[in-house]
């Protein structure tokens, strides 16, 4: 685990050069410089043989610089991102962008009009399909699609999901760290915890930076609701990004005031439930917890005091992540724990006691 719990200089910034920007070009048409274009883009078809078309909204630059591609929504119950990625499209004064963006609000459209976290096709997960293949599953040609119009032309990405249902999570930033290039993206975002990982095969955060494109993947929140005070979060963690990489220059690099980066299994578990039942989460997301702190109980439907099962914090740490449906089977993942140094956990209850006087004001 390494920590950041002061203020540090962001790395160089990679602005664009003095030359002429370059038209943002897919199979179907282009997009020039100092133009904007919502887009339907068909990737598949319905069993009626109607298109299955996903939005997207491409903003070229007046000026060269990097194309970042912002998605959403590879699993259609994920709603936060899919308000960033819009908000980013259309609410932003993009007069002065040095580059382009691709947003891709709603990838999964299958799964989002039935409001299903998978394609309602065979149960298909998009997010483990990716780069896809042409003459494949429905999942991987719809994947295929996606990947060779509107990804492989960027240079750099960030794609957001929320937790499952059931679930909910602190923001959070997953990246694979051991790449210099992915590791300036996610320390740009701007979130306090950083969960280092190559993540699953056919992510698109993963094959996407197999392909030299570096993406981060952001968790926030939970499924099925839009949570603004995420959403203004990671928002402010976009404007970061497109600072830090020269897109956005009347923006500024944010800086989180803490950050933890997890790059060891031994500083965070998921724990688990060793009995099914009705769980009483005694903690949430967000939380810090010592170690040997009761964290939740689980009961049998009677709540009999000689069958209550009581679940202790392991280490001293942070739950990033918290069950909220409370019931359970034996397995089941009741919260996502990470650890946190000493310095780290000071600036942390610092920030927190700030916090709370200023609200008391």
């Amino acid at each position: 685990m390494s920590d950041d719990a002061g203020t540090s200089e962001p790395p160089d910034r990679a602005g664009g050069s003095e030359t002429m920007a370059e038209a943002f070009t897919y199979n179907g048409g282009r997009v020039d410089p100092g133009e904007s274009a919502n887009i339907r883009y068909g990737i598949s078809e319905t069993y009626l043989g109607d298109p299955v078309r996903i939005p997207v909204t491409v903003i070229n630059g007046e000026h060269p610089g990097p194309t970042v591609f912002l998605s959403a929504a590879a699993h259609g119950d994920e709603l936060n991102g899919i308000e960033v990625v819009r908000e980013v499209a259309h609410d932003w004064d993009h007069s002065v962008l040095h580059g382009t963006l691709v947003c891709l609000p709603v990838m999964n459209v299958p799964g989002f009009l039935a409001q299903e976290r998978y394609l309602p096709i065979y149960d298909r997960d998009l997010n483990r399909s990716f780069p896809g293949r042409e003459g494949s599953t429905s999942a991987r040609r719809m994947a295929h699609r996606i990947f060779t119009n509107f990804i492989e032309p960027c240079d750099l990405g960030i794609d957001f999901h929320t937790s499952t249902r059931g679930r909910t999570n602190m923001l959070h930033v997953r990246a694979n760290m051991e790449r210099s290039d992915v590791g300036r993206l996610a320390m740009a975002f701007s979130s306090n915890v950083i969960i280092a990982g190559e993540g699953p095969s056919g992510t698109l955060r993963r094959e996407a930076t197999e392909a030299g494109i570096p993406t981060i993947t952001v968790e926030m929140g939970e499924a099925h609701r839009f949570q603004r005070r995420l959403i203004d979060r990671a928002l402010t963690g976009v404007a970061s990004v497109l600072a830090e990489f020269g897109c956005h220059r009347r923006s500024s690099v944010h800086w989180p005031g803490w950050r933890t980066i997890i790059d060891d299994d031994n500083e965070k578990t998921w724990l688990r439930a060793d009995a099914g039942g009705i769980v009483d989460m005694k903690r949430g997301r967000g939380a810090l917890v010592e170690e040997g702190e009761v964290i939740c109980t689980i009961t049998n439907p009677f709540k009999e005091e000689e069958d209550i099962v009581t679940v202790e914090a392991p280490f001293t740490g942070l739950i990033v992540g918290v069950l909220e449906n409370p019931v359970v089977y034996p397995g089941n993942p009741l919260c996502h724990l990470v650890g946190l140094s000493q310095d780290t956990l000071t600036a942390l209850e610092r920030e927190r006691t700030t916090k709370s006087s200023r609200s008391d004001l």
